[in-house]
C-alpha cells in the first residue's frame, strides 16, 4: 500500500480518537467510577478478588474500605508466584510479561505484571493518543510522510519459568502491532540489541537512511544518540540530517537540564517537544496543548487513580482520595488500580493538578530521596547501602553526605556529584570512588545500564568536606536541632552548589 493512502488513513483514525477522550474530558467521574467497577468485577473470582470480596463490592467507599494501599513489596510474593507459573492470583487473564526496573529497597530490580489488556488498552493505545492529540493541535503536520525513531531500553528479553522479563521498551516492541512497526526506526532486530555500543551504530546506519520526522526516547539517552549522529555525519545540527523533523516525544526523567542542549541540536523556532508521562506500571498522561508544560491525565487505560496528600503522607492520619476530590496546587503521592492487577499500589512518584477541569498534572518528584536526572532512579537506600559496603572494605567512617547531579554539557557526559563528612576518611579516595560505584551498580541495574562504558554518566565525582560543613550549614539557614535532616539526594544542584562553596 503506497505511504500517502496509509498515512491518511492513520491520519483518519487517530482524529476519530479525538471524540472518544472528549468523553472522558466531559464526563471525568463518571468514567473514572465506570474503569474501577469493570476492574472489580473481572479480578471477583481471583486471589485478591476473593480475599477483599470483590463481589460486593459496589461504590468507591466500600473499595477504599476493603483494599489496603501496598507497596512493591507487600505486592512481591503474588508477583514471584505468578512468575513461577501460578495464575489468577491478582488478575484473571494470564500474565506472562514482566516489566524489569529498579527501585525497591531490599532488591536490585522489581518485576512489574503486563497483562494483555494493559499492553493493549494502556501502553499501545497512549501511543496511539499521543498522536492522536499531537496531529488535532497540528493539522498541517507531516508526521505520517516519514518514520518515527524510537529509542528503547538496550536490554533482551529473557525467559525464566515460562514467563518473559525485560525493560518495558522491549516488551512492547516485542509485541508491537503492525502499523507501529512499518512507521517506525530502528529495526525490531535493533531496537532489541543488548549491547549499546554496538546498537547506536546499527540505529545510525539504519535510521540516517531514512526520512525521520519525529523521535520517542528519554532525554538523557537521546542526548547521547544525537551527538554520536552529529559525529558520525560531521553535520552541525540534526535537521542537516533529518530535514523533516518537527517534534520530539520525551519522557522518564525532568527536561528541563536538557532544554539548550536540545534547543542547538534543533536551531528551529517551529520544531515541537511533547512531554509523556509513562511507567512499567502504566502510561498516565500527555501533553495535550503545544508548548505546554501540562499533562492531560488520560482516564480510560484501565487505569483508576486515588492520591495521598504528601503533608500527610507516611503518617497515620494519610488518607488517600479518589480524582474528584483533589485540589490544584498541592503535592500528591500517586495510588493507581490497574488491569494488569495492581491493586491501589504506590508508584513512588508524586505529582501536582494545574486543572481539574480538565485534570492536568505536573510530575513533581517521587516520595523518597532520589536521583533520576538520567533515568537512573537512585534512592536513598541504594546510597545508603552502598556507603555501608564501602566503608566495610576500606575501613572509613561516614559522618554526613549528600549528592547531587552533574548536568549533560554539549558533548560531556553526566556524572553524579558527593559532598561526604568523614569521622574516618579512607587511605586511598580514588579506591573509596570505584568499591562505592560499584557497590551502586549491584544494588541499582538502571544506575549500572547508565554508567555502562560511561555512555551516559561519568564515574562519580566525590569531595571530601571539612569538619563541621553540615553542621555550619544547617546552623546558617537556622536548621540545628530538631527534625531538621541533611537532603541526602536531589535532582538538583542547589544543595550541593552552597556546600561546595562553604567547603572552600
Amino acid at each position: 500500500m503506497p505511504i500517502p493512502i496509509v498515512n491518511s488513513i492513520a491520519s483518519w483514525l487517530l482524529k476519530k480518537r479525538y471524540h472518544q477522550i472528549e468523553l472522558f474530558l466531559k464526563y471525568p467521574v463518571e468514567v473514572q467510577e465506570e474503569v474501577l467497577q469493570q476492574l472489580v468485577e473481572i479480578a471477583e473470582d481471583t486471589e485478591i478478588g476473593k480475599k477483599h470480596g470483590f463481589k460486593s463490592i459496589t461504590d468507591y467507599n466500600t473499595f477504599r474500605e476493603r483494599v489496603p494501599i501496598v507497596s512493591y513489596e507487600e505486592m512481591q510474593p503474588l508477583i514471584e508466584r505468578t512468575r513461577r507459573g501460578e495464575q489468577n492470583l491478582f488478575w484473571p487473564t494470564s500474565i506472562k510479561w514482566f516489566a524489569k526496573s529498579s527501585g525497591t529497597t531490599d532488591a536490585k530490580s522489581k518485576f512489574i505484571p503486563v497483562s494483555s489488556e494493559s499492553l493493549e488498552d494502556c501502553h499501545y493505545k497512549s501511543a496511539k493518543d499521543l498522536l492522536c492529540l499531537y496531529l488535532n493541535n497540528n493539522e498541517n503536520s507531516q508526521l505520517f510522510m516519514g518514520k518515527g525513531l524510537r529509542l528503547g531500553g538496550s536490554k533482551e528479553l529473557y525467559e525464566d519459568n515460562g514467563s518473559f522479563f525485560g525493560d518495558l521498551s522491549a516488551i512492547l516492541i516485542d509485541n508491537m502491532p503492525l502499523w507501529a512497526e512499518f512507521s517506525s526506526t530502528p529495526s525490531n532486530r535493533v531496537s532489541l540489541m543488548s549491547e549499546w555500543e554496538q546498537k547506536l551504530k546499527a540505529i545510525i546506519k539504519e535510521s540516517t537512511q531514512e526520512n525521520v520526522t519525529s523521535l520517542a526516547g528519554v532525554p538523557s539517552w537521546m542526548l547521547v544518540l544525537l551527538n554520536r549522529v552529529l559525529e558520525e555525519t560531521g553535520k552541525n545540527h540534526i535537521f542537516q540530517v533529518w530535514e523533516n523533523l518537527e517534534v520530539y516525544f520525551h519522557g522518564g526523567v525532568n527536561f528541563n537540564p536538557y532544554k539548550e542542549q536540545y534547543r542547538k541540536l534543533f536551531p528551529r523556532k517551529n520544531f515541537r517537544y511533547y512531554e509523556i508521562y509513562n511507567a512499567s506500571e502504566g502510561f498516565f498522561a500527555i501533553q495535550d496543548r503545544n508548548a505546554s508544560d501540562e499533562l492531560l491525565l488520560m482516564l480510560d487505560y484501565g487505569i483508576f487513580y486515588e492520591f495521598i496528600p504528601m503533608d500527610s503522607y507516611g503518617t497515620a492520619s494519610q488518607q488517600a482520595i479518589p480524582l474528584w476530590e483533589v485540589q490544584t496546587d498541592t503535592n500528591y503521592a500517586i495510588i493507581i488500580t490497574t488491569n494488569a492487577g495492581l491493586w491501589r499500589y504506590q508508584i513512588g512518584d508524586t505529582v501536582r493538578f494545574t486543572s481539574t477541569d480538565p485534570y492536568r498534572i505536573k510530575v513533581t518528584g517521587r516520595t523518597k530521596h532520589h536521583i533520576n536526572v538520567f533515568g537512573e532512579e537512585l534512592i536513598i537506600e541504594n546510597a545508603e547501602e552502598a556507603l555501608k559496603t564501602v566503608c566495610l572494605k576500606t575501613g572509613a567512617e561516614i559522618k554526613d553526605y549528600t549528592a547531587g547531579p552533574v548536568f549533560m554539557a554539549g558533548r560531556e557526559k553526566g556524572a553524579h556529584e558527593w559532598i561526604v563528612e568523614f569521622r574516618k576518611p579512607p587511605q586511598n579516595l580514588d579506591y573509596f570512588t570505584e568499591v562505592f560505584d560499584n557497590a551502586l551498580k549491584a544494588l541499582n541495574s538502571d544506575y549500572e545500564a547508565k554508567r555502562y562504558n560511561n555512555i551516559t554518566l561519568n564515574m562519580p565525582k566525590i569531595h571530601v568536606a571539612r569538619q563541621q560543613l553540615f553542621y555550619d550549614w544547617l546552623k546558617s539557614k537556622g536548621k540545628l536541632g530538631g527534625q531538621h535532616k541533611i537532603p541526602r539526594l536531589s535532582n538538583k544542584r542547589d544543595y550541593i552548589e552552597e556546600l561546595l562553596r562553604m567547603n572552600k
